[in-house]
């Protein structure tokens, strides 16, 4: 067996954030002031943890904000940034561009949700699921490519993997929450959309268990800008390739590090 940790961030705040206003990924815009302050924020919360892998959204939002989160960590500034289109933002259609009120008000002339309507042209959250889905295949392959023990050191290494998933500790708002017994991290920098249908995901689908008392609606919540979730990942090797057989999300959408930023 094999753990690791997956800290995944959304991108800083953009001018059309600020003005309410849909990106997805057709408008590719840059980071605003207060969203280099954000990446900053969350570059300093971040930087004593020793990220082996950094995968990126190719939009330059999310590219913006990894940036500068890698710049201010202590271990990997010459870490190789992956720049993977399957993290891009959910695709919204004839709605990019255009403010949220919109996109509400064209799901109620549909008589649907607005988290389940769909603008022509957009992306469903089922094809965004699939996205996610395709990621965790090549990260979980690559982890194992690169970090998996062989030989005596695998057997020595599983037991602290085993337990390091399956530690109940509760996280006491550290930004090494959840890393105690795991050497191998990956940070993963996504967008808003994205973030929320990888968690939900993660916890309806492949089953990673939840922080004691922390409620479904906080973890599918919208993930404020530069968010950040984290959840410890076991993997094993099979036939057919690596497997998940342990999961489990240490928090999710944490956003303390925010506390100082301003406008």
């Amino acid at each position: 067996m094999f753990t690791f940790s997956v800290t995944l961030v959304r991108h800083g705040e953009t001018q059309y954030n600020k003005d309410k206003l849909l990106q997805g990924q057709g408008v590719d815009t840059p980071l605003s002031e207060l969203g280099a302050q954000q990446g900053e924020a969350a570059g300093q919360y971040l930087k004593d943890i020793p990220f082996s892998n950094l995968f990126v959204s190719n939009l330059q939002r999310a590219v913006q904000t990894a940036e500068i989160i890698r710049r201010n960590n202590t271990h990997c500034s010459g870490t190789e940034m992956v720049l993977e289109p399957l993290l891009r933002e959910r695709g919204f259609g004839v709605a990019e561009g255009r403010p949220k009120e919109d996109l509400k008000n064209m799901a109620n002339a549909s008589g649907q949700s607005c988290r389940d309507y769909t603008p022509p042209g957009g992306e469903t959250t089922e094809q965004v699921r699939l996205r996610f889905k395709k990621f965790l295949k090549l990260l979980f392959k690559q982890m194992l490519d690169e970090h998996s023990l062989s030989g005596p050191e695998a057997s020595s290494g599983a037991s602290t993997a085993g337990d390091a998933a399956a530690s109940d500790v509760p996280p006491g708002g550290s930004a090494d929450d959840g890393l105690q017994g795991v050497s191998v991290h990956a940070l993963v920098v996504s967008h808003g959309a994205y973030i929320r249908v990888a968690v939900r995901h993660l916890v309806e689908d492949l089953k990673c268990t939840i922080p004691a008392g922390v409620k479904n609606s906080h973890l599918f919540s919208p993930c404020p800008n530069t968010g950040i979730s984290r959840f410890i990942l076991t993997l094993s090797q099979s036939e057919s390739g690596p497997v998940l057989t342990a999961g489990r999300c240490v928090f999710a959408n944490r956003k303390t590090h925010l506390e100082n930023c301003s406008e």
